[in-house]
């Protein structure tokens, strides 16, 4: 009987024992289909989903490829229901293709009759369809095609997406390249030098690196670039710190088309802007920001989320930067925070072609399936360990400090309504010397310190003497300091989650975590993500989380954790007191 490290069981789930030789190897295959539930020291749970399934046989996974994962890896013998089950929900993708005919504009066809039958007669399809072709095809509403394709899904026959794209508005884009052997780097169509690309040369990240020094595209982010544009739209998940931005720059060389360009705040609409300008042959004139304080429409837009949802009289009168303009790509930066008028607004933009970044395509709040159904489905996923293996990312190490409330505030959390329960027991007093004790630990390097109540974040300010900066900080406040820290100027900085996404700090080697949104897998990425671009000096970097022990804050760090623990993070836990030992 074989000896693997998986435990395939007829509930979907499947056991992995972590210190089992071939685990690593396991794991990855598992992460193309499977999503992680609990990761606990020695054995780590995955479910195998419908979506994930649908997600592995999108980007060229087939069944077969699955079953033999599970069957080569598995210790005991895989049920067969199992097994069936796996290749029948597989084999649903793509039953129903949308295709573009010549004649009758955009199809929808198939193979199986009962099928198209069955979505035919759906109630939530009923508005959706024109004429009756033939037994296989019928006319399908320009207009409904990314609606229809979230309903097929609901309906467990999701949809493949074969009606292609409109080119949009012919823009030149390219990168500028400069291989430190002097020779144009190979590539897909559009990616030569100058094309697209990204990334920095060796451990420097991107933004470290002069415009007129040797880099060139890494293998990774080529590849990224490349599955993205097969595929026609989709997500490309990679690390914080491993040039996100730079593959949607490779995006945009490949496309030469003008490109609308999403982004969380205006700190990153800036960031964007600026490393355009460094990586592409873009200038000034040709990049604009469409943010609360400006509103500039160019061949190349930056806009913010927040302004495209803003309301008024019950519109969204921005909207129409999306609509009214022929934008040949559309990037969705932090796809996995977009909001839901940004997901209405994309099922009417199914003819564009569509670039999902995300450092995890976890989402709180259950809506992965609208991110495959209206952006595309997964084209690229590196796991976080791997790129760290290749001096592309900081290795980090994960530690939890745990401390003891004192009686009086146990006795207060015990008696609290349980909508208070979780502020008590993440603001305390205890944390503050705890903070003070880990920046003591590591003199001379970059801190940061992370909160989510901002009466906390002032206390840690002022008993830490560095700056605080939320989200009522102006933009041009949150740049200075930003700017000051990364040129070393300010050894820490007290952040509230303004700083959990799309913020360039190169040489923050620290964070420490003191609140967070409750058991958000999410936001515990990101945070970890402030620290991985590669330093200087080759230093590994350090994440601490202090938790108040016994308490909801607890339980809710080990389910922030779980995101991390499947790429390969384990936290160590240390008791408050222990800092304290040299």
């Amino acid at each position: 009987m074989p000896d693997g490290p998986l435990i395939v069981q007829s509930d979907k789930t499947v056991l992995l024992e972590v210190d089992h030789p071939d685990a690593t190897e396991a794991r990855h295959a598992l992460a193309s289909f499977a999503e992680l539930e609990r990761a606990p020291e020695h054995v780590h749970t995955y479910r195998i989903t419908n979506l994930g399934l649908w997600n592995a046989r999108a980007a060229g996974v087939d069944a077969e490829r699955v079953l033999d994962v599970l069957l080569t890896h598995s210790r005991y013998p895989v049920p067969h229901a199992l097994l069936v089950d796996i290749d029948d929900t597989m084999g649903r993708y793509g039953r129903l293709r949308l295709e573009n005919d010549p004649v009758h504009g955009l199809v929808m066809r198939t193979d199986d009759y009962p099928v198209l039958e069955e979505v035919l007669h759906a109630q939530k399809t009923a508005d959706m369809f024109g004429p009756r072709i033939d037994g296989q095809t019928v006319v399908v509403h320009a207009a409904s095609r990314g609606q229809l394709k979230q309903a097929l899904l609901k309906l467990g026959w999701p949809a493949e997406d074969a009606a292609g794209y409109v080119d949009g508005t012919p823009y030149p884009i390219a990168l500028t390249e400069v291989p430190q052997t002097g020779e144009v780097p190979d590539g897909a169509p559009g990616l030569g030098a100058p094309a697209a690309g990204g990334g920095a040369v060796a451990a420097g990240g991107a933004a470290d690196v002069g415009p007129t020094e040797p880099w060139q595209l890494r293998p990774y982010q080529r590849m990224a670039v490349e599955n993205f544009w097969a595929g026609g739209s989709g997500v490309v998940v990679l690390p914080c710190g491993a040039g996100k931005t730079l593959v949607g720059a490779g995006a945009m060389a490949t496309a030469g088309a003008t490109t609308l360009i999403l982004v969380t705040n205006t700190v990153s609409a800036r960031q964007w802007k600026a490393e355009l300008l460094r990586r592409t042959t873009l200038t000034e004139s040709e990049i604009g920001e469409y943010s609360g304080a400006v509103k500039e429409v160019r061949p190349v837009t930056i806009a913010t989320y927040q302004v495209l949802t803003t309301r008024r009289g019950g519109i969204y009168p921005h909207l129409e930067l999306v609509n009214d303009h022929d934008w040949g790509l559309i990037i969705y930066d932090e796809v996995h925070l977009l909001p839901a008028p940004i997901f209405r607004m994309t099922a009417d933009l199914q003819a564009r072609r569509r670039l999902g970044l995300t450092a995890t395509l976890v989402r709180e709040d259950g809506r992965e399936s609208e991110v495959f159904s209206l952006i595309g489905p997964k084209r690229y996923d590196a796991p976080w360990k791997d790129i760290e293996a290749q001096g592309y990312i900081a290795p980090a190490e994960c530690i939890e400090v745990r401390v003891e409330l004192p009686r009086d505030e146990r006795v207060t959390y015990a008696m609290a309504e349980d909508a208070d329960k979780y502020r008590l027991c993440s603001t305390s007093e205890v944390k503050l010397p705890v903070v003070r004790s880990i920046l003591e630990r590591h003199p001379g390097e970059q801190v940061l310190v992370i909160g989510q109540y901002l009466d906390q974040l002032e206390e840690l300010g002022e008993l830490l003497e560095a700056p605080v900066l939320t989200g009522s900080t102006s933009v041009a406040e949150r740049q200075r300091l930003f700017g000051a820290f990364r040129d070393g100027e300010l050894g820490a900085l007290v952040v509230s989650k303004v700083a959990n996404f799309s913020i360039d700090l190169p040489e923050a080697s620290v964070a420490v975590q003191v609140s967070g949104s409750y058991g958000s897998r999410q936001e515990e990425a990101q945070r970890l993500g402030r620290l991985l671009r590669p330093k200087q000096d080759g230093k590994s970097a350090h994440f601490y989380t202090v938790v108040s022990r016994d308490t909801l804050d607890q339980e809710y760090a080990q389910k922030r954790q779980r995101f991390l623990a499947e790429q390969g993070y384990a936290y160590t836990i240390v008791d408050a007191a222990d800092l304290a030992r040299p």
